[in-house]
């Protein structure tokens, strides 16, 4: 899978095919490794190096870089003997950034207010 550069429809209602795509992408995040590796990807890093940052093995984290290289989630360079890795799009490290700010309001039971969206349930609101 790779990303398109179609403007034509962003904010808009979105194709099948958009729809697919975003899916499968946000299926390949609903990983916690995955989602790890993805941020930790915005500067170029080794399987060593990750391996020491996030809570898996060596083979564990190569088969989750193969998994995202082959979705074209990931780039890889040879450097010597290592292969670096990379995430590939802005567009997706900001979707990994905004998951975990989401997953930071969930986990310390901040409330997430969208306009006049009613809070969540269990949580008060305070008008300004």
């Amino acid at each position: 899978m790779h990303a398109r550069d179609n403007k034509s429809d962003v904010g808009g209602e979105g194709s099948d095919e958009q729809y697919g795509a975003a899916a499968e992408v946000l299926g390949l995040l609903a990983d916690p490794t995955r989602l790890h590796l993805l941020r930790l990807l915005n500067t170029e890093h080794d399987v060593t190096t990750l391996t020491g940052k996030v809570e898996a093995s060596r083979s564990s984290v190569s088969q989750h870089l193969g998994r995202l290289r082959l979705a074209g989630l990931v780039q890889a360079r040879r450097e010597g003997r290592r292969m670096l890795y990379r995430i590939t799009s802005d567009h997706l490290a900001g979707l990994v950034d905004e998951a975990l700010g989401y997953a930071y309001h969930a986990v310390h039971d901040i409330p997430h207010h969208r306009g006049d969206a009613a809070p969540r349930p269990g949580t008060a609101h305070h008008p300004d």
